[in-house]
């Protein structure tokens, strides 16, 4: 077992405090301190943070900035992120900061309805279906709180 297989153990499903799903069309990072903007592949999600598929390295306790769309609900998030842990060339697994109430709440009825439309029986919902149901919803952006 590597050195980070090991220590990934430690930051495994029965330490998180809520389920992570894929459940996000797009998503957008910039490193405070930074110009550059990154768009990478859907993470999976959960209220406290997610885990982003990435190459890019980023160290421990790096601050992120965050601007991603819900899958399901449409619902665009802008919120700051503490990077805390970082797989080289795979990703990093980041906890939010000062989400706002707002995003919680839309981050939780999107994890709802995730697990609502998928059953043993229909692992995932056709994309078709799934972009028509999005495309049909108005967009809105929940931004984060103001920095106390």
């Amino acid at each position: 077992m590597s050195k980070h297989s090991q220590k990934k153990s430690d930051h495994d499903l029965s330490r998180r405090s809520s389920q992570r799903v894929n459940s996000v069309r797009e998503i957008t990072i910039s490193y405070e301190g930074r110009d550059e903007i990154m768009v990478v592949k859907p993470p999976n999600l959960s209220t406290g943070g997610m885990f982003i598929n990435t190459s890019q390295n980023f160290p421990e306790g790096s601050v992120l900035n965050l601007r991603f769309e819900l899958l399901l609900t449409g619902v665009q998030i802008e919120t700051r992120c503490e990077v805390r842990y970082c797989q080289p060339k795979v990703g990093v697994g980041v906890q939010f900061i000062g989400l706002s109430k707002e995003a919680t709440r839309a981050i939780e009825r999107e994890l709802v309805r995730y697990r609502e439309d998928v059953t043993p029986r229909n692992p995932r919902r056709h994309k078709a279906k799934r972009e028509a149901s999005v495309a049909a919803r108005p967009s809105r952006t929940v931004r984060p709180r103001a920095a106390s």
